[in-house]
């Protein structure tokens, strides 16, 4: 490649670490803004730079030295990690092209360098945008398709479902046949984008009344799968209004995880879902290319017949914007999957 091809690449970049390790809320003090030299890809590697940031509830507990996630906590001083997309603008490797779309793993930074193989290479024309490729489909996916193995007649509560990956399980679990979809959220707004936008058959804010009433409500036939991103209250209510042999994903619990450590987490009272032969079913993602690629190919699939809604914000501000953005993520403030804009 000539000089007069090659895309500018700047001598220096930003980078954003851990400054000190989570113990209660979120704070920008929990980050460090750092410029370093951009990086020389050697043989056989690539420069790759860094087009959008996706953003994750799961990065908090990655946050804390007493992490409770089954692989190590982020350390300080460690570049805050998580997915991306970029584009290869140096390639010593036969294997990826300049101009290549990847796939990227090295966290907030503007600039990454390394062996070519640890960029997956990405089809730019299979979705309508790159930050389709940082959805939190995987989890959703395989939560509520081999978790919970969702199918028809299924009456389908998710709670969190204006969230990342509840806004997708919602989705799918319509596409697959279920007969009635279920959402909770927090504020009036979000529930309207659930039923109008994104297909959910009822929502309703958790705030406004106990949510036991409202499940029984909606759903007094009994909800026979459950897909937890909450934990607390909505749980304990859920497993009141399930039908007997209910199948219950349990993705997270965001209602538990603010706070110090003794205060996260807590075991929940199994006895009236083990009364009622509930199926607790806790699971984990790790983003293994078979749970990627199952994603991907019904997520264009949905996509390409119209059947399906990527709710998304974009971020602008470049990557010293995602210490913001993920704190106001976990306020809430944003609905669907959230990602960082990092270059044009």
């Amino acid at each position: 490649m000539t000089d007069s091809t090659m895309p500018t690449i700047t001598r220096t970049a930003w980078e954003v670490r851990l400054a000190k390790h989570l113990r209660a809320e979120l704070g920008l003090d929990n980050f460090d803004l750092v410029q370093v030299q951009t990086p020389e890809p050697g043989a056989g590697e690539v420069l790759v730079r860094t087009d959008y940031l996706g953003l994750s509830v799961a990065y908090l507990e990655m946050m804390r030295a007493d992490s409770h996630l089954p692989i190590p906590p982020w350390q300080v001083g460690q570049r805050i990690g998580g997915g991306a997309v970029g584009t290869v603008v140096r390639s010593n490797s036969a294997d990826l092209a300049v101009g290549d779309l990847v796939r990227t793993m090295t966290g907030w930074c503007e600039y990454s360098a390394g062996p070519a193989d640890q960029y997956p290479k990405l089809d730019p024309e299979l979705f309508p945008s790159p930050v389709h490729y940082l959805s939190q489909g995987p989890t959703a996916y395989y939560g509520m398709a081999e978790i919970a193995k969702v199918g028809a007649d299924d009456v389908v509560f998710v709670s969190g479902a204006a969230g990342g990956v509840g806004s997708l399980a919602g989705q799918i679990a319509r596409c697959r046949g279920a007969a009635k979809v279920i959402g909770s959220a927090g504020s009036q707004e979000k529930i309207d984008y659930l039923v109008n936008k994104l297909g959910f058959d009822a929502a309703f804010n958790y705030h406004d009344r106990p949510v036991l009433d409202r499940l029984r409500e909606l759903a007094p036939e009994g909800i026979t799968v459950y897909f937890d991103n909450v934990g607390g209250e909505q749980f304990e209510a859920a497993v009141v209004a399930a039908a007997p042999g209910a199948r219950f994903a349990l993705c997270g619990a965001l209602a538990t995880q603010i706070g110090d450590h003794e205060n996260r987490f807590p075991e929940p009272d199994l006895t009236a879902a083990t009364a009622k032969r509930i199926e607790v079913l806790p699971f984990s993602t790790y983003h293994t290319p078979e749970q990627v690629a199952a994603w991907t190919e019904h997520f264009s699939t949905w996509l390409g017949e119209d059947r399906f809604v990527f709710p998304h914000t974009i971020v602008e501000g470049g990557v010293t914007a995602a210490p913001q953005a993920l704190v106001s993520l976990l306020q809430g403030n944003y609905r669907g999957n959230v990602s960082v804009k990092v270059a044009d």
